[in-house]
């Protein structure tokens, strides 16, 4: 019954998108169809891409419905268990942490035998205060091996394909799918992937403006689109830094080794200082919560990377 999200006590919450036109007691109630909705779709059709095209949370409406579902008597098990999905969405919300602050009062007084289990893949950005209440039980991944298998067997991609999916997937499923073509269209997480890597290219480029070009090209709304792209350039910089030390076996973006060597090289790309660059992105990330107009966010980050990235470098004298 819980393999087939039919268990009436385990409880599955997940980021949606934010209902329009809903606030208060309506809101936690559009919220609650939407995902009745969604759990329909899941159970006719499990295998799909993790990614998607709309911008999703977990919203105060969401704990407001969690916390009424949690204090009602279990149907079969001696008490319910919430599974609650990338709980790091709980924190950056329209720039208010008042979804994990109403989680967290939640999880120091659980009422009866509620378990919570909370997934993230970026558990670091969960508040330390729900850190500090939880225990953290980390998963691998699968091999690329078992994803290549399932991606030719469910999702009929040819053996190179699954395979150069699978590596990109980093032993998730879900994330391996979204690089797979449809038809002639490429996969949305390869589209995303390569514009994080005009990203880098031109914040290692030997001119600014590269980095004003490639800005103008982003709509001027919508900045919360960006925080997936803003991963792939965090990906892409360590890319960068591995080949950079001579390391491409540890190069994630296996098909752009060479190219990122060549890259580094050229650039006269400095290891210490890609480390120093995952600072910029985080302000970058931040101002895309806050719906900062893109182009802004994306030139500014563009031309940090830049001042990190190509600084000069002086030879010392020993």
């Amino acid at each position: 019954m819980t393999l087939s999200l039919e268990h009436p006590d385990v409880h599955w919450y997940f980021p949606l998108p934010r209902p329009k036109g809903a606030a208060g007691d309506k809101l936690v109630d559009a919220l609650e169809a939407a995902r009745l909705e969604e759990l329909a779709e899941l159970r006719t059709q499990p295998l799909r891409s993790s990614h998607s095209e709309e911008v999703r949370g977990l919203y105060l409406g969401t704990v407001r419905s969690i916390r009424e579902h949690a204090h009602k008597r279990p149907v079969m098990a001696p008490g319910p268990v919430f599974i609650i999905g990338d709980g790091e969405l709980l924190v950056p919300q329209e720039s208010s942490p008042e979804a994990a602050n109403a989680l967290l009062k939640l999880l120091e007084e659980p009422p009866g035998r509620v378990r919570f289990i909370l997934t993230s893949s970026e558990p670091g950005r969960l508040l330390p205060t729900i850190q500090s209440r939880t225990v953290p039980y980390h998963l691998t991944g699968l091999t690329d091996d078992v994803i290549a298998e399932l991606l030719e067997a469910e999702a009929g991609a040819d053996a190179r394909t699954a395979a150069w999916a699978a590596a990109l997937g980093q032993g998730s499923i879900g994330r391996a799918l979204g690089f797979l073509p449809d038809g002639d269209e490429k996969g949305p997480l390869e589209k995303l992937r390569r514009r994080a890597y005009e990203l880098v290219v031109a914040a290692t480029s030997s001119t600014a403006a590269e980095g004003y070009t490639l800005a103008l090209g982003y709509p001027p709304a919508g900045a919360r689109g960006l925080v997936e792209l803003f991963a792939f350039v965090e990906e892409w910089l360590r890319d960068l830094a591995a080949a950079a030390t001579g390391e491409e076996d540890a190069v994630l973006n296996r098909d752009a080794a060479q190219v990122l060597a060549r890259r580094a090289s050229d650039a006269g790309i400095v290891p210490f200082d890609v480390t120093r660059a995952f600072a910029s992105v985080e302000r970058a990330r931040e101002l895309a919560y806050g719906n900062v107009n893109p182009q802004l966010v994306v030139h500014g980050l563009v031309q940090d990377l830049r001042a990190v990235l190509t600084r000069p470098h002086q030879a010392v004298a020993v």
